[in-house]
């Protein structure tokens, strides 16, 4: 199996199993909050791990199908991947502090600190740029080799 591919499916994998996982924390909040709701970021904590899993398996699929060599097909594999790693792990960190219900309203909040607005525009414009860059080197290879 391609390195590309490996990497796309085994992170499905732990996507999925983080969106199980986080969907029993969800639900424990739930049931023990007096309005029945979740923190607003434990519930896209879960969510969003799920969608992951799933577009890790979309990755592993064009990686598989992609004219572009094997190192490519990595990197552009790798980065879209890490990226959803870092999202579902600040969801999560958010979900557990309780300190904000929406993250890119100012002032940025990470528990009791306040991060730099530059920060928080730099980690948002890499994100986009790393998660659409990557699929569409992917893209691009699975439309050479059509």
């Amino acid at each position: 199996m391609e390195p590309a591919v490996r990497i796309a499916v085994t992170s499905s994998g732990l996507f999925f199993l983080t969106g199980l996982v986080t969907g029993a924390w969800k639900y424990r909040e739930i049931v023990n909050s007096p309005e029945h709701r979740a923190p607003y970021y434990v519930d896209i904590c879960h969510r969003s791990a799920l969608m992951y899993s799933f577009a890790c398996l979309v990755l592993a699929e064009f990686a598989r199908l992609s004219a572009w060599s094997a190192r490519v097909d990595f990197w552009a594999t790798l980065v879209p991947v890490v990226f959803f790693a870092l999202a579902v792990a600040i969801y999560g960190l958010h979900g557990w502090l309780r300190d904000t219900d929406n993250q890119l309203r100012p002032p940025h909040r990470l528990g009791g600190r306040t991060l730099p607005a530059g920060l928080v525009r730099l980690f948002m414009t890499a994100l986009a740029i790393g998660e659409i860059g990557g699929f569409a080197v992917l893209f691009a290879g699975f439309i050479a080799a059509a």
